[in-house]
C-alpha cells in the first residue's frame, strides 16, 4: 500500500526540506565532491589514459606559455575554488593572475579548464560554463579528449562567452591578465 501523502504536500514542498550545504560542511567531507548552491555533487573517478595524457598536456601547455610570456600568473591543477558559501569546483586547471593562494582559490581564475568525459560532459558544457561566467572566468578551455577538440571560450561584456570567432585553431592568443598574452598551441595536445 503507498502512503499518501497529507493535504498540501508537494513536490515543491519536498524541496524545502531538502538539505543545504556549506563549505564548512564539504570541508569535513571524504572522497571526490563539489558543492553546487549547497547541493552535494560526487565526482566522477579518473578517466582513462587518453582523458590523463591530455590533462597532462594542457598543464604543461599553459606552463610554458606563461613562463615564455613572463606573466605574473599560477597554473594550478585540481585545486578546490571556493566560489561562495554554498559553491565549491575543482577544476581541472585553473590558472591565476598575481601570486598565487596559500591555500584554495577564493577568487575568480582567469582562465579554467574542464576536460569532457562521458559523466561530466553535461555538467561541463552547462552548469559549470553558467558558473565560470557569472563568476567572471575571462576564459572557459573544453577539451574533449573522444573528438580530439578544443572549444576556448572567451567571456563578453554581458558575462556570457563566445568562441573566438577571429581565432581559427589551433593555435589561439588569450588575453590571461592585464598585461599577459599568452599563446595555446592547441595542435599539440591530442598528439
Amino acid at each position: 500500500m503507498n502512503p499518501i501523502p497529507s493535504p498540501g504536500f508537494t513536490m515543491s514542498t519536498a524541496a524545502r526540506f531538502r538539505t543545504q550545504y556549506t563549505v564548512a560542511d564539504y570541508g569535513r567531507w571524504e572522497g571526490r565532491w563539489e558543492l553546487w548552491n549547497g547541493m552535494a555533487v560526487a565526482m566522477s573517478p579518473s578517466a582513462g589514459g587518453r582523458h590523463a595524457k591530455v590533462h597532462g598536456r594542457i598543464v604543461a601547455a599553459l606552463a610554458n606559455a606563461i613562463d615564455s610570456a613572463g606573466c605574473n600568473a599560477t597554473v594550478l591543477v585540481e585545486i578546490d575554488w571556493i566560489v561562495s558559501r554554498d559553491t565549491v569546483v575543482r577544476p581541472y586547471v585553473t590558472a591565476l593572475c598575481g601570486p598565487e593562494p596559500t591555500g584554495h582559490v577564493e577568487r575568480a581564475p582567469a582562465l579554467v579548464v574542464e576536460i569532457l568525459s562521458d559523466a561530466t560532459r553535461d555538467r561541463d558544457r552547462i552548469f559549470k560554463r553558467d558558473l565560470y561566467a557569472a563568476q567572471g572566468v575571462r576564459w572557459y578551455i573544453i577539451l574533449d579528449p573522444d573528438a580530439g577538440t578544443i572549444l576556448p571560450l572567451r567571456l563578453t561584456g554581458d558575462r556570457e562567452y563566445a568562441g573566438p570567432v577571429d581565432q581559427p585553431g589551433p593555435s589561439y592568443a588569450i588575453d590571461l591578465c592585464d598585461d599577459c598574452r599568452i599563446r595555446l598551441e592547441g595542435g599539440r595536445l591530442f598528439g
